[in-house]
């Protein structure tokens, strides 16, 4: 007979309860890795990649540098600068096939590279052009927009030009206070903002604004993260939330995980960046990602922690990551 824990045949490695207790225990999140919308983004990067030549997308596909990499290495470039918005940097652009990112862009941005005589593919993730449809449904209604987002993020940056004078971003609740609280408003928001922080500052227009109706459009992936994170058993006493530092869905998780649990928790974007000291006097880990962050990353930290054993200094040793995996 065999027993396993972890993936050990503890029978195999002297068959007592010190064996057991000896090895990290882990608790793999779900859901966690790609949602999606960025499984769509990036089968529709490789497509183009395979059938087509002179391929780039204007900005990251996704906030994941290692995809951005995986991406590079089948010959489609990235064109990205942080300081410009997507329509200025698309005057950087020389390509023939251009792929708008999940994030989404201006109408602007689409014409302008159609003028540029760009072939366009739009990766734009299904929510976030549903965020876009409701924006302009309640416009038409004569509604102004109370769009919570974070400034100069793309996918901000796609719906506040939809209408630069009754789109309005919101980042705080002192941002209400720089508007007509008489005229009709609905509420939307960045569909990777925490769904707690959207709450708030919709509790906090509905005490401010005369008429407010609500449309959180927090999408159904993020959602589920954040509600699992959240919700983490007492048990774990350590944290891990794998991603680029670029995501907000990711940088979101990491914060929900410090406020709801008090547990320590470390952001990390693989497996490389694990130190023993993050791992002293713990027992019980949870790992989860962001919805860019690459399986084949997450996957690696889970079952690195499954055989550590802080006294045994030959399950310290970290594996290397094969970038071949990354978009697989």
């Amino acid at each position: 007979m065999k027993i396993w824990y972890n993936g050990y045949n503890l029978l195999e490695r002297r068959n007592n309860r010190k064996i057991i207790d000896k090895y990290m225990k882990v608790l793999p999140i779900v859901p966690r890795g790609y949602c999606k919308g960025v499984v769509r983004a990036i089968n529709l990067a490789k497509k183009e990649g395979k059938t087509n030549n002179n391929v780039a997308i204007l900005g990251m596909i996704v906030h994941n540098q290692f995809i951005v990499k995986a991406l590079d290495q089948l010959g489609i470039k990235t064109f990205e600068n942080p300081t410009l918005d997507r329509l200025a940097l698309l005057e950087e652009v020389d390509c023939e096939t251009l792929i708008i990112t999940a994030h989404g862009a201006s109408q602007e941005v689409f014409d302008n590279a159609q003028k540029k005589g760009f072939r366009v593919v739009d990766a734009t993730c299904p929510d976030v052009i549903k965020t876009h449809h409701l924006i302009k449904e309640y416009l038409e209604k004569d509604y102004e927009i109370l769009y919570i987002g974070k400034q100069n993020h793309p996918e901000s940056q796609g719906s506040l030009s939809i209408d630069t004078n009754k789109v309005h971003l919101i980042e705080k609740s002192d941002d209400f206070n720089k508007l007509d609280k008489t005229k009709k408003y609905v509420i939307t928001n960045q569909t990777t903002m925490s769904l707690f922080d959207v709450y708030h500052l919709c509790e906090d227009a509905k005490d401010y604004f005369e008429d407010v109706t609500i449309a959180k459009e927090t999408c159904n992936a993020t959602q589920v993260r954040q509600e699992a994170i959240a919700n983490i058993e007492n048990a774990v006493d350590v944290i891990f939330i794998v991603g680029d530092p670029h995501s907000n869905n990711t940088k979101k998780l990491a914060s929900i995980a410090k406020e709801k649990t008090k547990k320590d928790v470390y952001m990390i974007e693989h497996v490389l960046e694990i130190e023993p000291s993050m791992l002293a006097n713990k027992k019980y880990a949870a790992v989860s990602s962001g919805a860019s962050t690459p399986t084949y990353l997450t996957h690696q930290v889970v079952e690195y922690l499954k055989q550590y054993d802080a006294k045994d200094a030959s399950t310290h040793v970290l594996p290397s990551i094969d970038m071949s995996q990354i978009i697989e």
